[in-house]
C-alpha cells in the first residue's frame, strides 16, 4: 500500500528548501552510484530528480561518471531551482562550465536514458503520480535508479511512541515488493527491488531530534496536531534515552531501512487495429471472386 502521507503536511515539507542535503541521503547516495557499474547502458542524457534534497555530492558523482552526458536538474518549485543553480553549476572560471557536458535545469524536451531520484518517494503523497512522470521522462529502454525508506525505518521510535500512547511517530514506509508493482503498473520492465538496514547512533536525544528534522517530517494525518509544550519536550528527551543498548556506551541507536531499486522503461507495444468479423459464407464467396479474376487474367 502507498504511504499514509497527509497532502498538506506534504506539501509544507516540499516547500521547505534545505541548507545542505542530509548526511544519510549522501551515504544512500554514494551506495546507489556504485551500483551504476552493473548498468550497460551509458546515458547521453540523464534527469538528477531534486538534488538538493537527494544529494548535491551525489550530484558530482554521477557527472563524473557520465563526463559526456548532458544533465538535466528538475525541481517541482521555482525557488528550488534557482538554489540549484547557485549550488550546482560550475563558477564561471571553471573549465568544466565551458568544456564539460551541459547542466540543464528543468525537464528536458526529449526523453532521457537515466532518472536518478534518491530518497524522495517516501515523502510524496501520490507516489505512483511521481512514479508515473518520472515514466515520462525516460525513452524508451531508458532506466529509472531510485532509493527511498521502508517499513523497517524508525522502529525503535514508534515503538517509544505506541508505548507512550502518543500518535504515530512517522507516516507509513512501502515496502519494496509493493514499490516494483507499482513500477510495473506504470509501465516499467524488470523492476530489481534490494534492501538494506542502516543503524545510526547519536550521543543524546538532542542531536538525535536534530537529525530526524533535517530528514524529513512525520506525514501521517493522524500525527498530533498543535504545538507540544516543554513538559512533554522532557518526557520525549527521557524516552529516547531508552533506545541505548547496553554496551554503547549510551549511544542511541535509530534503524533505516533502505530501498534501493531500478527498472527500465518498456518499449511500446505494437497497436492492434480493430477486430474485422468475417462469415464463412463470405470468406467462400471472396475467394470464389479472386479464382474467378485470376481466370481471366
Amino acid at each position: 500500500m502507498p504511504p499514509t502521507i497527509s497532502p498538506i503536511a506534504a506539501a509544507r515539507w516540499a516547500r521547505a528548501l534545505p541548507d545542505a542535503s542530509p548526511w544519510l541521503h549522501e551515504e544512500v547516495a554514494r551506495r546507489m552510484e556504485e551500483r551504476l557499474q552493473w548498468m550497460k547502458l551509458k546515458p547521453r542524457k540523464w534527469v538528477h530528480w531534486e538534488p538538493l534534497r537527494g544529494g548535491q555530492q551525489a550530484h558530482e558523482l554521477l557527472v563524473n561518471r557520465y563526463p559526456k552526458s548532458e544533465c538535466y536538474v528538475v525541481h517541482g518549485m521555482d525557488e528550488y531551482t534557482l538554489s540549484a543553480k547557485r549550488r550546482l553549476a560550475p563558477a564561471w572560471f571553471s573549465l568544466s562550465r565551458w568544456l564539460g557536458p551541459a547542466l540543464h535545469f528543468g525537464e528536458p524536451a526529449h526523453p532521457a536514458e537515466m532518472l536518478w531520484a534518491n530518497m524522495a518517494l517516501h515523502m510524496a503523497a501520490d507516489p505512483q503520480g511521481l512514479i508515473a512522470q518520472w515514466h515520462q521522462l525516460l525513452a524508451a529502454d531508458g532506466f529509472l535508479m531510485f532509493s527511498c525508506l521502508g517499513p523497517d525505518t524508525l522502529r525503535e521510535l514508534r515503538a517509544v511512541y505506541a508505548a507512550k500512547g502518543w500518535p504515530p511517530a512517522s507516516h507509513a514506509f512501502t515496502d519494496m515488493h509493493d514499490w516494483g508493482d507499482m513500477l510495473v503498473n506504470a509501465g516499467f520492465a524488470e523492476p530489481v527491488m534490494d534492501m538494506e538496514r542502516i543503524t545510526l547512533t547519536f550521543a543524546t536525544a538532542e542531536r538525535l531530534l536534530v537529525e530526524l528534522r533535517e530528514l524529513g517530517r512525520n506525514l501521517h494525518p493522524r500525527r498530533f496536531g498543535a504545538l507540544r509544550g516543554r513538559a512533554w519536550h522532557a518526557q520525549l528527551l527521557t524516552a529516547l534515552s531508552q533506545l541505548a543498548q547496553p554496551g554503547d556506551d549510551g549511544q542511541l541507536r535509530l534503524t533505516f531501512e533502505v530501498v534501493y531499486g531500478h527498472a527500465f522503461k518498456a518499449p511500446p507495444r505494437m497497436t492492434v487495429g480493430p477486430e474485422i468479423r468475417v462469415s464463412l459464407d463470405e470468406m467462400r464467396a471472396t475467394l470464389r471472386k479472386v479464382k474467378k479474376n485470376d481466370a481471366f487474367d
